[in-house]
């Protein structure tokens, strides 16, 4: 599956990215994928393969390229516990520093850029995210009802805008959550909030995962949470996305 390394103009700069899609010379349909707080690395390289072998051009932005490209902090092969505290104080200013209505800038940006593309074909495209990915995911779907199809959202904090987020809602959403994220009370009632905004949604906690589950490179990898995760996102896509 060929990748493109890639720069896309942003009001604040340029933003570098990745993509991945199908060499068939034909076009398809758009993925905007948030990386999570960690950022561009082989794990991503290699999630985005995947969903582009399922005939999807997949295009993952470095969130957080106006402090510099990515990798913007040095990460190991494996994060594992003992490394994690550490890579996540120098990532958590970067963080903080990405504010909504840079979330939304940007958004404006990666979505013209994937419309503009002549391997992406016409019709609406799908965000997915992961960890604060998540939450960037929603903010972008929420901006855009009339281009964003759908939206998935694994382990990411989607909650933290309040429920004002939700109303602005059109796009099918999936949220896979991590066991160790979020309590049964908590998922009631966050999804009380999903169906009072009437947003169509499933959303649900992935038994025996813990926060970052999708990511293969941490030790909160779970292979059966990954497994989920993809028996949930391709075909809210398929639907969505290709009609089927």
């Amino acid at each position: 599956m060929p990748t493109k390394t890639l720069q896309i103009p942003t009001p604040d700069g340029r933003a570098d990215a990745f993509a991945a899609f199908p060499d068939d010379n034909e076009r398809h349909p758009g993925v905007l994928m948030y990386a999570d707080g960690f950022g561009i690395r082989p794990a991503l390289r290699e999630m985005a393969r995947e969903l582009a072998g399922h005939g999807y051009y997949v295009l993952v932005p470095n969130s957080f390229y106006r402090h510099g490209p990515a990798p913007l902090v040095e990460l190991p092969e494996h994060i594992g516990e003992e490394a994690r505290p550490a890579i996540l104080a120098q990532l958590m200013p970067l963080i903080e520093a990405h504010t909504a209505e840079h979330v939304l800038r940007d958004a404006d940006a990666y979505l013209g850029f994937l419309a503009a593309r002549p391997e992406v074909g016409a019709g609406p495209v799908a965000v997915t995210g992961y960890c604060i990915g998540g939450l960037y995911a929603m903010r972008t779907a929420a901006a855009h009802p009339e281009q964003v199809a759908a939206v998935a959202a694994f382990h990411g904090p989607v909650g933290v805008d309040g429920p004002g987020l939700f109303s602005g809602l059109t796009a099918q959403v999936h949220l896979g959550h991590a066991e160790g994220d979020l309590t049964p009370e908590a998922l009631g009632e966050l999804n009380r909030a999903l169906d009072a905004a009437g947003v169509d949604h499933t959303s649900e906690i992935y038994s025996g995962t813990v926060h970052g589950f999708t990511m293969s490179d941490t030790d909160a990898f779970s292979a059966s949470g990954l497994k989920r995760h993809w028996e949930r996102l391709l075909p809210l896509l398929d639907r969505t996305l290709t009609g089927h």
